[in-house]
């Protein structure tokens, strides 16, 4: 009965510790470890690097001397015109052979193997990353999914209540037929949307999985941007890969090894020399009667003048062993590069990517409350309603992969430097030891035909866009048709007034995109440039100025939204911009009417005062 119950108790015991495990908060990091110290591919380079190791150890036998033990016991029947001898014989003998010279083949299979162990070794090493950099996008896929799937059922849920209200309105018969079957079609969209979200999770837990050996947790840690031990260029950043990436020095290792072989190769046009002793003790042999002792000490030479071109031709397939060791370094090397500028490239874009993205979600948001609102009172269509639901969806659904893709991008430029381990602090598998010393790489011969650099970053001119834009518009208006004809007393008038047009288009086109640097200077939280928008009298005043940079830098996440802009010319130096202004930080948030006041000075449009109005305005 106690053993019973000693058994039950072990099976709650065991089932209580697995539910604990399961309700723990899965990290990256942890997964990440378990694939680096249990995936299969990385075992595989682990015993392909310990084999390497016994290699060398066994190249390293042909300097120590080979002893030899021979018995032999036998009968010889010896039978001539003379005689006819019937004797048991038995013999002992003990040989040493030393290698003396052997035209370096031993010490260069030996410097050869050592080069491949460090070969084996880096190549452990970046399959340890490449792993790593796999987990980290299976676990970001999962999490990615579970958001989209997340979305998926709140899109549903929304266009299924708006399926319930249409269908009672046309049960009741206040709304047509058709209004049933648009948002039928809709919302068999929206779960078929949310069929494909779960099975795209389920297809990455699969990998995951794979990778990681057990299915992703129920919770899984959200994820951080790592950013610590980023470089500050493309060109830091390939010059960190170029001397430290794993697969690199691998490459260069090889050729290395390859060099030894091609050594060893060559010791076939050298002689052999060898130290030789033996002692044999034997009874009746040579069909002798009798015991026979016999003591041997030699130096013996070999050397081969002639092996049918069989040498040679080894020579030569070494050497071109070492030019395609090369090509496979070259290439190696033009593969990182790549890799690490297009991952280093988006980090940038897509950090500049969020502001926008985060914008146009929030801004569809708010549209598409107002729809629902002027919708439920007859104002908008049902079809508006649908399309500003899916544009949210999409909206949110870019927003969450493009978090994702950031998170990923600046994963992959630390696999493309070889510092992912260290950025997730993760430990690899290496000799356990530390006997494998670091060689010192030639950044020269490593990048001879693999220079360090990379494409350059194209620069939108969003002023010139906006002056296309602006000059689109005048075109429009030109094609207008054109007014009566007038008399020549007027011409005059009308030129000047035309002149005076152009005047006011080209100041109204300057102060708009003055005004879009000052609000980018604004949200990039850049004093100097925010500073630079305003007439120096005004930028004199130092309590204004103090005040204004402690918020723009101490502001985080900064949105800042201009609507309703009116322009007014006043003059032709002089001109005013009012707008609606709607400010977020992470700390604070307001909703002011906003006037700025312009003034050409030296050819340059500055701000010469400002009014604010609200609940919250604080003049300054």
């Amino acid at each position: 009965m106690q053993l019973k119950l000693r058994k039950l108790s072990l099976a709650i015991g065991l089932i209580s510790l697995t539910f604990w495990a399961q309700a723990q908060t899965q990290t990256l990091r942890e997964s990440a470890q378990q694939a680096i110290l249990s995936n299969p591919e990385v075992q595989a380079k682990w015993h392909s690097f310990q084999s390497t190791s016994s290699s060398r150890d066994a190249a390293f036998g042909g300097y120590l001397p080979s002893v030899n033990l021979s018995l032999d016991a036998g009968k010889d029947n010896h039978d001539t015109r003379l005689s006819k001898s019937d004797l048991s014989r038995n013999s002992a003998a003990l040989s040493l052979n030393q290698m003396l010279f052997d035209g370096f083949l031993t010490s260069n299979q030996v410097k050869q193997l050592d080069y491949l162990k460090r070969v084996r070794f880096f190549e452990l090493q970046d399959t340890s990353e490449a792993v790593a950099l796999e987990v980290v996008r299976a676990y970001s896929d999962v999490v990615r999914f579970r958001k989209l799937v997340a979305l998926s059922e709140d899109n549903y849920v929304r266009h299924r209540a708006v399926f319930e209200q249409i269908q009672a309105k046309t049960k009741a018969g206040v709304s047509r037929r058709v209004d049933l079957e648009q948002i039928s079609g809709r919302l068999a969209l929206a779960e078929s949307n949310l069929v494909t979200e779960i099975s795209n999770l389920h297809d990455v837990s699969a990998r995951f999985q794979r990778l990681v050996g057990t299915m992703p947790g129920k919770d899984l840690e959200s994820l951080s941007i790592f950013s610590n031990g980023m470089p500050n260029s493309i060109t830091s950043a390939l010059h960190t890969a170029f001397t430290t990436h794993p697969a690199l020095l691998a490459s260069i290792d090889n050729i290395a090894s390859v060099n030894s072989g091609l050594d060893s190769r060559r010791s076939a046009y050298q002689p052999r020399i060898d130290f030789k002793a033996r002692t044999e003790r034997a009874n009746n042999i040579n069909y002798l009667s009798g015991r026979t002792n016999n003591n041997t000490a030699e130096v013996v030479m070999t050397w081969n003048l002639f092996n049918g071109g069989s040498d040679k031709a080894r020579v030569q397939e070494a050497a071109n062993q070492v030019n395609l060791a090369k090509d496979l370094r070259d290439k190696t090397c033009r593969d990182i590069r790549q890799v690490l500028a297009i991952a280093f490239n988006d980090t940038r874009k897509l950090t500049e990517q969020l502001n926008f993205l985060d914008q146009h979600q929030l801004s569809i948001e708010k549209a598409r409350d107002a729809y629902r609102q002027q919708f439920d009172i007859g104002q908008r269509s049902l079809l508006d309603l649908l399309d500003t639901e899916n544009e949210l969806f999409q909206a949110k659904r870019s927003f969450t992969n493009a978090e994702i893709d950031l998170f990923v991008s600046y994963a992959r430029t630390h696999a493309g430097m070889g510092k992912l381990h260290a950025a997730l602090g993760l430990t690899r598998r290496d000799d356990g030891s530390g006997t494998l010393k670091m060689l010192d790489v030639k950044a020269d011969e490593a990048t001879a035909n693999c220079p360090i650099e990379s494409p350059e970053t194209y620069v939108i001119n969003k002023a010139a866009l906006d002056k296309r834009a602006l000059e689109g518009l005048n075109i429009s208006e030109a094609t207008k048709p054109a007014a009566m004809p007038v008399d020549s007393s007027t011409t005059n008038k009308t030129n000047v007034a035309a002149n005076t047009a152009d005047t006011s288009s080209h100041a109204r086109m300057s102060i708009l995109n003055a005004l879009k640097g000052w609000r980018e200077a604004w949200i990039s939280r850049n004093p100097d440039a925010y500073f630079d928008f305003y007439a120096k009298n005004y930028t004199a005043r130092e309590s204004w100025k103090s005040a204004r940079r402690a918020r723009l830098l101490n502001a985080e996440k900064i949105t800042l939204d201009l609507s309703d802009i009116k322009f007014n010319m006043q003059d032709a130096k002089h001109a005013t911009t009012s707008f609606q202004q709607d400010y977020r930080s992470l700390n604070y948030q307001d909703n002011l009417q906003k006037t700025l006041y312009w003034e050409e000075v030296n050819g340059k449009w500055q701000i010469v005062n400002e009014l604010v109005s609200g609940p919250k305005a604080k003049q300054w």
